[in-house]
């Protein structure tokens, strides 16, 4: 199997009249290509700026009490960490991590609950290098120098949200987790 590759796309459909949308058909096509082709994560939405967990969720949530939370660990191995999401709805998780010791190619990912959402870095990060994965901003950095990845930018449910840190057996990394709370807004 070939090297997979995520691509986000987001396009703008304009309503040429005002009337109610009653129904919408959405049709995938792919053509003159070979290999296999994931679609994740359709959605529809209106409105004017992206919702959800991505930026510019403004128009409709706010912040919750407790604002900005942080979390700060050490995981050695393969470890599921909880984050308490005390907001009412799943908020963007910017991750930083900073390895103890060097991580080879490919043998770091981030997942959510049993394995969805996952991403992977496909360069080597070495010791006390800051990784930074940032649902915040859409970007992800390696001591703040643009760095690839394969797959999808982290967010935290609401409630209480699993999230699978994997780097090798005998290694250690230390993870900044940090999110901001957001309840649903008055414009909802």
């Amino acid at each position: 199997m070939g090297k997979v590759k995520f691509i986000r796309l987001a396009e703008t459909v304009n309503e040429k009249k005002s009337d109610r949308v009653v129904s919408i058909t959405l049709t995938l096509t792919i053509s003159n290509c070979t290999g296999t082709i994931w679609f994740t994560d359709i959605m529809l939405q209106e409105g004017k700026v992206l919702t959800g967990y991505s930026p510019k969720t403004e128009t409709f949530l706010k912040k919750s009490a407790n604002g900005d939370v942080w979390f700060n660990g050490v995981i050695r191995s393969e470890n599921t960490i909880i984050l308490p999401n005390l907001g009412g709805t799943s908020a963007g998780l910017d991750v930083k991590i900073m390895p103890k010791t060097t991580l080879e190619k490919d043998t770091l990912a981030l997942a959510q609950g049993v394995g969805g959402q996952k991403v992977k870095f496909p360069n080597q990060i070495k010791k006390d290098d800051e990784l930074a994965l940032l649902s915040s901003t859409r970007n992800c950095t390696k001591n703040g120098t643009a760095e690839p990845k394969e797959g999808f930018y982290q967010y935290t449910a609401a409630w209480d949200s699993k999230h699978i840190v994997s780097i090798p057996n005998g290694k250690c990394v230390q993870a900044l987790f940090s999110f901001t709370e957001t309840d649903v807004g008055d414009k909802f």
